[in-house]
């Protein structure tokens, strides 16, 4: 039987690269029975990172999902990397849960990428909840940590739990378990039933005022949200535990508050806590609004809205695409609707028919056939069966149909040229590439036609390896690759104005076109826009939508350097019509040249990826790598301390970042780490265009 909708819960981890999300993932498995031996992250053996290459990195390249049940509830989790070159495998995440635990180290705090998770799930709206993890480290800070949850991410954290001491032995005070807040109860994790048995205790005397202080913040918190709390809090009552829980849920929901919670997974303690959390506090398919949609008939209403209702027509997002020897498994969020095995979906944006031939439940990479050949909607289901479905496709009925809205994903930013070892795998390198471009949104393939190279692009040095590694090691690949090199891109210093003319008499026939096209700097959505100016009625419908159409391709193939145009608007400004003399190639010729005329009138300048960069190490090496960033062009804007650590904040040239990973390590005896993210794109040097140009 399918899961009830209200016991459904939907939920990701997510967090800064080593904040521990696989290591609690493992956790939760193993407490709600889903598996039945702890895997280690430094051991290569948990079960959300299955892929090779995860195990030998010890990091999550791909995001995996995962089911299992506490409370009465059913719980898919999705466990999402951490490094930024792989932010897409967060981004299609966060687009199909309904909540999220967001976790945070205590040593470190708030770093960079826990800034970008936190701010892709406000674009989102995903509710969540937090956990401070590495209560057992030394340096681990509890207070710190949440002031900064609360100040750098403008969040509204409530803590139910706090840690008793801090760090490992021998220290006077060191991390030995947690005070539930709600019940005030001294939690104990034994650790050689790895966190099995769980013992309750009355609150040490040492931590009693302690425990007080934070018992008297939460119930501020929610008294601030309920009469009924307020009023027993101020006469000094007792607040029960149930309407405490009913308050957060409710405050969670509408994102009002976080929750949040402390403990060390590593030493397993602290993670039930969090497991009832997500089943009390985190929502339910039923908890989120209706998903809207396009209907893709223009003659019908355009605005559809689906429920979370098996009874509704199926419409479902694809949010990831796994591909192994065999076979494709699309990972799709069901919004409404059941969806059967044998049954046949619209793909609206292809219009074409896909078949569902099998469903499956998912755990990590084995897969566990769905018994009744069927999934309720609500639901996270591994589909195999479509051909020519992409990541961000609607599957939907074929009589009901609707286009929900698209996951966006950022542009690549460095790319390098790769080619098969031999001419006979030619035809084998292009349908990989095919693949992955299919799986990965974020990965892009083309031949440049100039050279006649296959150029891929991606977020960043490790994710072109790991790519350049499946290649080799999916697709049974022998490939060469040059160095990596920057994706720039071209924008005008200035308004530029050409006509460009075609004229040509041939066997008496005479064709004649004359455009003018302005190109000026213009900051708008799209990285280009093209506006027809020309009063309408001038032109012919066909010879306008033919204009149009050649300036929009011009646009598109780039500057005078042959990189995409950016923050660029092309302006129509008057084209000459002379019935029988002006065609349509005409008015491509003229059109074309046009455009490339004023591009060079406007004098393009060159625009580079500029990354912001955060740097994390002890003191004494600071100067060091600020004398090596002042190197690389990099602009410092921020210098934070976070305990013994020093966090530099710098902007800095993609360009200039190749090897850097090496160099922090070599510059601070291998103390020193760092998170790179894109930022913006910026003025190139002069120089950097007088080489292209060469």
């Amino acid at each position: 039987m399918p899961t009830a909708i209200e016991n459904l819960r939907n939920i990701g981890i997510i967090a800064h690269i080593d904040a521990g999300k696989t290591t609690t993932t493992e956790r939760i498995l193993y407490y709600a029975g889903a598996s039945h031996k702890l895997g280690e992250v430094d051991e290569g053996t948990t079960k959300t990172d299955y892929d090779p290459e995860e195990a030998q990195r010890g990091i999550t390249i791909y995001s995996a999902a995962v089911t299992c049940h506490w409370l009465g509830k059913t719980i898919n989790i999705i466990d999402t990397p951490g490094h930024v070159d792989f932010t897409a495998e967060v981004q299609r995440s966060l687009r199909v849960l309904d909540g999220a635990v967001v976790i945070f180290s205590a040593v470190e705090g708030v770093e960079a990428q826990s800034e970008t998770v936190w701010r892709q799930a406000n674009d989102f709206r995903v509710p969540r909840i937090c956990f401070i993890n590495k209560m057992d480290r030394v340096g681990a800070d509890f207070q710190r940590t949440f002031d900064q949850v609360a100040k750098r991410l403008q969040a509204h954290p409530v803590a139910l739990s706090v840690p008793m001491g801090a760090g490992s032995p021998p220290q006077p005070q060191a991390f030995e378990g947690i005070i539930d807040l709600v019940e005030m109860k001294a939690l104990y994790f034994d650790a050689e039933s790895k966190g099995q048995k769980v013992e309750t205790r009355e609150i040490p005397e040492a931590y009693a005022s302690y425990a007080a202080h934070w018992r008297a913040k939460l119930l501020d918190a929610v008294s601030m949200l309920d009469d009924e709390i307020m009023q027993a809090y101020l006469e000094g009552e007792e607040v029960p535990a149930a309407r405490i829980h009913m308050t957060l849920r409710t405050a969670t929901l509408g994102q009002q508050l976080q929750p949040l919670f402390v403990g060390s997974s590593l030493d397993y303690c602290g993670v039930q806590p969090v497991l009832d959390g997500v089943v009390r506090y985190l929502p339910s398919p039923l908890d989120r609004p209706p998903v809207t949609g396009m209907n893709p008939h223009p003659k019908k209403e355009s605005l559809e809205t689906r429920k979370p209702d098996a009874t509704e027509p199926f419409a479902g997002l694809v949010f990831k695409i796994h591909a192994d020897q065999h076979t494709e498994l699309y990972f799709v969020r069901v919004y409404s609707g059941t969806p059967k095995s044998g049954s046949r979906m619209l793909n609206p944006r292809t219009d074409k028919k896909e078949l569902i031939s099998q469903l499956w439940h998912i755990q990590a990479d084995q897969r566990e056939k769905i018994e009744a050949d069927e999934v309720s909607a609500g639901d996270i289901v591994g589909i195999i069966g479509p051909k020519d479905s992409a990541t961000g496709d609607t599957l939907c009925d074929q009589r009901h149909p609707i286009v929900l809205e698209n996951i966006t994903f950022p542009e690549p930013v460095i790319s390098m040229a790769v080619e098969p070892d031999s001419s006979a795998e030619r035809k084998k390198l292009e349908d990989a590439l095919q693949r992955l471009a299919r799986q990965d949104p974020t990965f892009r393939a083309r031949v440049n036609e100039e050279t006649g190279q296959t150029i891929i692009s991606g977020m960043g040095e490790l994710h072109l390896e790991v790519l350049k590694n499946r290649m080799e090691r999916d697709f049974h690949l022998k490939v060469r690759v040059h160095k990596p090199r920057v994706s720039y891109r071209e924008t005008v210093r200035g308004p530029g104005e050409a006509t460009g003319e075609f004229s040509r008499t041939r066997d008496g026939e005479t064709q004649f076109a004359r455009v003018t096209i302005r190109v000026e700097p213009f900051d708008g959505e799209e990285p280009v826009t093209v506006k027809n100016a020309i009063k309408p009625g001038k032109l012919p419908a066909e010879m306008r939508r033919v204009l149009e159409q050649t300036v929009e391709e011009a646009a598109l193939s780039g500057g005078i350097v042959g990189c995409p145009l950016m923050k660029v608007r092309f302006v129509i400004e008057d084209c000459s019509f002379r019935e029988g003399e002006t065609t349509e190639d005409a008015v491509r010729a003229a059109a074309t040249h046009a455009a490339q005329d004023a591009l060079s009138a406007a004098k393009t300048a060159l625009l580079e990826p500029v990354m912001r960069l955060e740097v994390t190490t002890p003191g004494d090496y600071v100067g060091n790598i600020q004398a090596d960033l002042n190197t690389r062009r990099a602009i410092i804007v921020g210098s934070e301390q976070r305990g013994v650590l020093t966090v530099l904040t710098a902007e800095v040239p993609l360009a200039q970042m190749f090897g850097y990973s090496s160099q922090v390590r070599s510059l601070s005896q291998g103390r020193a780490s760092y998170s790179m993210e894109p930022l913006k794109y910026d003025l190139a040097p002069a120089s950097t265009m007088e080489e292209m140009l060469g």
